[in-house]
Order: structure tokens, then C-alpha cells, then sequence
């Protein structure tokens, strides 16, 4: 979300600007590929690039596709072989190994629900959303787009009749959170990318201390939005942080109760103060929460679930798998800087389902495949 938080962002800038702009959008992978199905770069007709649909190597070529898409007011969808080192027109031989096909959407402002309308939908909800992209690889074939937004219990936004035949599919991959990619049964040859795209990130901290800092800073340059409260008026302060969504001095009893929980919502506690870590986590045991990280030793966790035992509150095995205690992946972290990053490496691998081992042991292709029907 934040790639297209800053592209709406550098979109509205433009359009303030007079600037005409396209969306390039990484819609289908074959091999290898540093970016996935789903990755979008904002081109403006003076050159400025904002987003990424490569590591580097295809952005050069792809300013000038995106440049002809705005001159000529039309889609194009450009192929890169980046597994042939002897092309020049890639130009850096970085072998990725990969197919990567691009598609290049000029931009109409007085389109009612054009590509940036489309993806502006994702901000009005913290919902999960499928955002449909139809192209063709059929040589001459005309490049329908970005042609529908759904939200479960939302209106469906389209500016094509064709996105309504795949509704089904579109319902389906909302359900499961799954990225596909279908063929479509047409002269056209057409296939759509179905992309479910998660709401940003909320990460949610107890504590206003010196440490609590860069894991903030680090949180805001992923895009995620951070909250922090704290008991000390001293502490929770705009000068200390002024990075957070929310900040506020709070009992630990009423921690929770400006607090909106989804599943897209982790939690670290790390006041340095036992008793109102231990209030706060007994909050959040009764909310459906999928991450309660807790800063210290183990034999702080073990006290914590020893005090609450005595209270009569004994911990199913659900509620003790979402507690991570100490917190973190271990990678020797000592300063608050490096605690920090393996807090947040910790709770981006929890989030995509992974162990957070080194890729070095990984014996299959780094990121998931999308799903091809």
C-alpha cells in the first residue's frame, strides 16, 4: 500500500501541475522477477518516476514506453526478457532469469473511473480489495487495463463490461486473499490479474521510550501506520514522535479503547513498566489479535503467564502462539536500532506467513508464485 499511497500522492501533485501521466503495472511474471504482479510506477510526461516495477534495470526503457503511452493517449503492454544478457535494450545483464510483462495505462482525467479513481477506493476503508487488470499478450491486441475495484460489501466500481464477466473469480480471490492470474475465453487472448491488495499496516506500540523511537522511524519508512501510547505525559509527545498516525497517554486499563483492531494490526508492548504491560496484554488476550510482541527476557513472559494463572486465566494454545516473547528474529541484536529492525523483520515475516531463516537455505523461488488458471 504505501507504493500506492505515494502514486496517488504524485498523481494528485501532477494533475494540480497540468501534467499528463501513465501507470506502468507489472501484470504477469514468467521466472524469476525482482518485482511481482501487482508492482506500479507513476510516469509524469516530464520524466518523474515514482514507485518501481524492477530493481533498477527496467525503469530506463519503461520512462520511455510510459512517455510514447502519454504522446499517443493509448495503452501499450511492453515484454522484457531479462534472462538474455546479450540484450541490450534491458541493458544491465542482471539476469534475473525472468519474463516480465508490463503494462503501460494512459491516464484520462475526465475518465470517471479510470486507473488512480480505481485505486483511490483503497483508501476510504481498512479493508482488503481486489483491483482487476485486463491485457493481452496477443500481438496488435488493443490493452483494455485497470478496469474494476471490489470491496465485499461495497458498490463495484468498473469502466468495462468485460471485468463484470469475472466477478465470480474476483469474489473468490477476495475470500482467500490470493493474487490470480486467468485467461479469459476471447478473440483477444486476454488475461486478467485479480490482485488482492491488504490495507497498510497498523502497528500499534506501548511504551514512549528512547527504544520505541527507531522502531518507529523504521515502521514509517515501510508506510506502516504506527500508534503509541504511553502512561507518561512526558514520554508520548509530538517532539518525541512526530512520525505516529496517533499518539496519547493512557492508563493501561483504557489502552485499547480508541484502538481499532483488524487483521492487519500487530502490537508491541514495551513500557519497561511489568505491571502495565501485563494490563495491556490482558487486553488484548480478549481481542482477535494476530501478533502481541513483548519486549525483555524470557523469564518476563514467564512471569507474566505465571501472574495471570494465578488470576484464573489460563491460556489456550491460540492465544499463546500469538505472543511473541522475547521479541524479535534473532540476529545478535543489542542497541535499540538493531532490536528495532528485528522487531520489524519479525512481524513482516509473521505477516507473510514465513520463517524469517535466511534465503541462502531456501530451496525453491523467493517470492510465491501467483496463482495461473
Amino acid at each position: 500500500m504505501k507504493e500506492i499511497n505515494e502514486i496517488l500522492k504524485a498523481y494528485s501533485e501532477a494533475k494540480k501541475a497540468g501534467k499528463k501521466a501513465a501507470l506502468a503495472t507489472v501484470v504477469k511474471v514468467e521466472g524469476s522477477s525482482y518485482r511481482q504482479p501487482g508492482a506500479r510506477m507513476l510516469v509524469t510526461e516530464d520524466g518523474n518516476l515514482t514507485g518501481a516495477i524492477s530493481g533498477g534495470c527496467l525503469e530506463g526503457d519503461a520512462l520511455r514506453k510510459a512517455l510514447l503511452s502519454i504522446h499517443q493517449q493509448q495503452n501499450k503492454l511492453i515484454t522484457y526478457n531479462t534472462s538474455n544478457e546479450n540484450d541490450s535494450e534491458v541493458g544491465l545483464q542482471l539476469g534475473c532469469n525472468g519474463i516480465v510483462h508490463i503494462l503501460f495505462e494512459y491516464i484520462k482525467d475526465d475518465e470517471i473511473n479510470n486507473p488512480i479513481q480505481l485505486l483511490k477506493q483503497l483508501e476510504r476503508e481498512r479493508k482488503a480489495a481486489i483491483i482487476e487488470t485486463i491485457f493481452s499478450l496477443k500481438r496488435n491486441a488493443p490493452q483494455i487495463g485497470t478496469v474494476l475495484f471490489y470491496r465485499q460489501h461495497s458498490a463495484i466500481l468498473h469502466n468495462n463490461d468485460i471485468a463484470i464477466n469475472s466477478i465470480a473469480d474476483v469474489k473468490k480471490a477476495l475470500e482467500s486473499k490470493t493474487t490470480i492470474i486467468k485467461k479469459m475465453e476471447d478473440d483477444n487472448e486476454n488475461e486478467t490479474l485479480i490482485e488482492c491488495i491488504q490495507p497498510v499496516i497498523a502497528l500499534v506500540i506501548a511504551g514512549a521510550g528512547n527504544d520505541a523511537q527507531p522502531l518507529v522511524n523504521m515502521a514509517s519508512l515501510l508506510g506502516w501506520e504506527t500508534t503509541i501510547g504511553d502512561g507518561r505525559a512526558t514520554h508520548a509527545t509530538t517532539k518525541r514522535f512526530p512520525d505516529v498516525r496517533q499518539r496519547f497517554v493512557v492508563k493501561s486499563e483504557d489502552f485499547l479503547n480508541d484502538i481499532q483492531i483488524d487483521d492487519q494490526t500487530y502490537f508491541v508492548l514495551m513500557t519497561h513498566d511489568y505491571k502495565y504491560d501485563l494490563a495491556v496484554l490482558k487486553l488484548l488476550l480478549k481481542r482477535d489479535c494476530k501478533y502481541i510482541g513483548i519486549l525483555g527476557p524470557k523469564s518476563k513472559l514467564n512471569r507474566m503467564l505465571d501472574d495471570l494463572n494465578s488470576e484464573g486465566i489460563i491460556l489456550t494454545e491460540e492465544q499463546l502462539n500469538r505472543i511473541y516473547g522475547p521479541i524479535g528474529l534473532d540476529i545478535g541484536a543489542e542497541t535499540s536500532e538493531e532490536i528495532a529492525l528485528s522487531i520489524i523483520a519479525e512481524i513482516k515475516a509473521v505477516m507473510s506467513g514465513k520463517t524469517g531463516t535466511s534465503l541462502k537455505y531456501k530451496t525453491h523461488k523467493i517470492h510465491d508464485s501467483k496463482v495461473v488458471i
